[in-house]
């Protein structure tokens, strides 16, 4: 299930990254946060009915941090409100991906030990603009497009290709 919702997180960041640039309607771009936020809740609850370790209820801790995310985001441009809320959460997941890249090192998954810094320094550059309200230009949209497709988006077309 990884795969399947690896290559949805790749689109959502592709379409939030293009919003960054001006390049997709921001009501629009909040459909998509919609629709990958409620793919990752079914995808959440599978997993839950499925766990049984606690190894598997830390992966449905990831699993949430992303879907929170797309449905904090949606959310947030839907009803117009004020992202700094949001940026503070994004701070939060960024502390977080650091036991997570921890774990994933100690457990052998060296490709998510490397991926977890990658995505947390995408949440903590949401945190500089939303909160601390510095201005990354274009940086931070093509950071997330190249996220999106390099460590989601890859990784999940590999995943469900049987080739990771």
């Amino acid at each position: 299930m990884l795969g399947v919702m690896l290559i949805f997180v790749g689109s959502v960041l592709l379409i939030n990254g293009m919003g960054g640039l001006g390049r997709v309607e921001p009501k629009s771009m909040a459909v998509m946060n919609f629709m990958i936020g409620g793919l990752g809740v079914v995808i959440t609850l599978i997993q839950l009915v499925r766990a049984e370790t606690p190894m598997d209820y830390f992966n449905i801790g990831a699993y949430l941090l992303f879907t929170f995310t797309y449905i904090y985001v949606a959310i947030c441009i839907w009803l117009d409100l004020d992202m700094r809320a949001f940026g503070w959460y994004c701070f939060f997941v960024a502390c977080t991906t650091i036991p997570y890249s921890l774990m994933s090192f100690q457990s052998g998954q060296l490709i998510f030990g490397v991926l977890w810094p990658i995505w947390g320094t995408m949440w903590f550059l949401f945190y500089l603009t939303y909160v601390l309200q510095k201005d990354l230009g274009n940086f931070l949209p093509y950071f997330v497009i190249a996220v999106g497709i390099g460590t989601c988006w890859i990784p999940g077309m590999l995943m469900l290709t049987d080739h990771w």
